[in-house]
């Protein structure tokens, strides 16, 4: 127990040592030649720091009063820690700033946030865990909130299967649009909203992916659509991925003024490796965990054959 409180608690007093090998300034206030720094935006660490704090008290006041279960919770801490330390590895290292350099280190970035850290979050169900780091009076209204129609009723909607589907290829396309990306690249804050939008469309995507469904007909026909649904986002990311892999000239104008990329690549090659990142990883990932859910399907069918 005491193992799993320390590495709870380990990413919470590690970030502000991580943050002092340099800071990071607003888009295109980077001194090019410089390598890539860390960084120190308050608008990310502040967040970060508060959920691995949340988190871990939380975690320690369920584990403490849970009889039974405890193995679950542990895999729960493993999940998140895990999640966490992706996530604050996109947002905080040295891969943030390359990323204004060079549209794959963006786009790796991008793909942390939404294949890695938010399944890796969706799995350790932080929230439920988080509301106990409050005291009982706190606790009890936070869950009258997140019980009542204003919130859950929104929440069950943007987590139906088809919806968060929808959502996360919105997304996707909209925010790659160049006039768009563009803005991201130039500003700061549109940069933080782009990765907010990628991230919570990820987190909501992966809630209605990986979301108990309990047993009986109803969830084998919600794990079929969930599985569907997956084996969609792995065309909808492909076919995006595979528009900047092939196209022969840059489609970002902040990348293009850079006239040449890390590692000797010009800006459309940079954009083409980019591409085969979102292309192959990204949708390699969606069809793999498709697979991974018609093997759920399959399995209980096969265990009636062979009793039969």
């Amino acid at each position: 127990m005491r193992q799993l409180i320390r590495l709870l608690a380990l990413p919470a007093l590690a970030l502000p040592a991580l943050a002092l090998p340099g800071a990071a300034l607003a888009h295109g206030g980077h001194d090019h030649g410089e390598p890539p720094g860390w960084t120190w935006d308050p608008w990310i660490t502040v967040p970060l720091l508060l959920s691995a704090l949340l988190f871990a008290l939380g975690w320690r006041r369920l584990y403490a009063r849970s009889s039974g279960g405890r193995a679950q919770l542990r895999r729960r801490a493993w999940w998140f820690a895990a999640g966490w330390v992706v996530l604050a590895g996109a947002l905080v290292s040295p891969l943030h700033e390359a990323g204004e350099r060079s549209f794959t280190a963006h786009m790796i970035e991008h793909e942390l946030l939404m294949l890695l850290a938010a399944p890796l979050v969706v799995l350790a169900e932080p929230l439920s865990a988080m509301l106990w780091a409050f005291a009982p009076g706190a606790r009890r209204a936070l869950g009258r909130i997140s019980a009542s129609r204003a919130v859950s009723v929104p929440f069950t909607w943007a987590t139906g299967a088809i919806v968060a589907t929808v959502l996360q290829a919105a997304v996707l396309w909209i925010w790659h649009m160049p006039s768009l990306f563009d803005i991201a690249l130039a500003s700061e804050g549109w940069h933080a909203v782009q990765h907010l939008c990628f991230l919570v469309s990820a987190l909501l995507f992966w809630t209605a992916m990986l979301g108990r469904r309990g047993a009986g007909a109803s969830a084998q026909g919600d794990r079929a659509l969930a599985a569907f649904c997956l084996l969609v986002t792995s065309f909808v990311t492909g076919a995006l991925g595979a528009l900047m892999a092939f196209s022969q000239s840059p489609w970002y104008a902040g990348y293009a003024r850079l006239a040449l990329a890390p590692f000797g690549m010009t800006p459309a090659e940079d954009q083409q490796v980019a591409g085969l990142v979102m292309w192959v990883p990204g949708g390699l990932v969606h069809l793999v965990a498709a697979l991974v859910l018609f093997r759920t399907l399959l399995v209980p069918t096969q265990r009636t054959a062979d009793a039969v």
